[in-house]
């Protein structure tokens, strides 16, 4: 299958120029600093409605001040999207991942087996605790934020890492259900 045949998701791909302006301008400013379009905007603007929550909420867990570097929270993303097997998530945040730890072989680790990765013990118990959300929520309990205190993380901080990982859980499933594909550009983003 050639790249001009792949698809970008199974659902209709509206064109950038029949968008909402406020869609078309904030995909127009990413295709500007990354010099591609990701297939994350162009497969959620859809639903434009939908898009702009989902845009609005991704930023306000990731883009955030707080206790949770952006490369810790895009571990978060790569650790749990793995398990999730959402091949989009893996292969794009990991890309953003690299970038922001500034270490090509970071995300490959990560996703693979976090808990032989190259990271700090603090770090695994992040992903230890994001994991555990992720996959079996219902058994969270006080001595899963009592491990996280034990490691420097404050209650705020245990909210973001569960809150990034609910989220990440429902994107992995939209993405898997649109069939969204990595751009190709992602691959090799961060790695040289």
């Amino acid at each position: 299958m050639t790249k001009a045949e792949r698809k970008a998701s199974r659902f209709p791909v509206p064109e950038v120029a029949d968008m909402p302006e406020d869609i078309r301008d904030r995909i127009l400013v990413v295709q500007e600093k990354s010099g591609f379009i990701p297939n994350v905007f162009l497969v959620l603007a859809h639903r434009p409605e939908e898009f702009r929550a989902f845009f609005a909420y991704h930023d306000a867990l990731m883009d955030k001040p707080g206790n949770l570097t952006k490369a810790e929270r895009e571990m978060i993303v790569v650790a749990t999207s793995n398990l999730n097997q959402c091949q989009y998530c893996v292969i794009a945040h990991g890309a953003i991942l690299r970038i922001r730890a500034k270490d090509p072989l970071i995300a490959d680790q990560v996703a693979v087996n976090y808990r032989k990765a190259n990271i700090t013990d603090r770090q695994k118990a992040m992903l230890d605790y994001a994991v555990k959300v992720s996959q079996t929520s219902y058994a969270v309990g006080e001595d899963d934020l009592e491990v996280l205190k034990s490691h420097g993380f404050t209650e705020e901080d245990a909210w973001d890492i569960a809150a990034i990982s609910a989220f990440f859980a429902m994107s992995n499933r939209l993405a898997n259900v649109t069939d969204m594909r990595p751009n190709d550009e992602f691959y090799s983003l961060g790695r040289g």
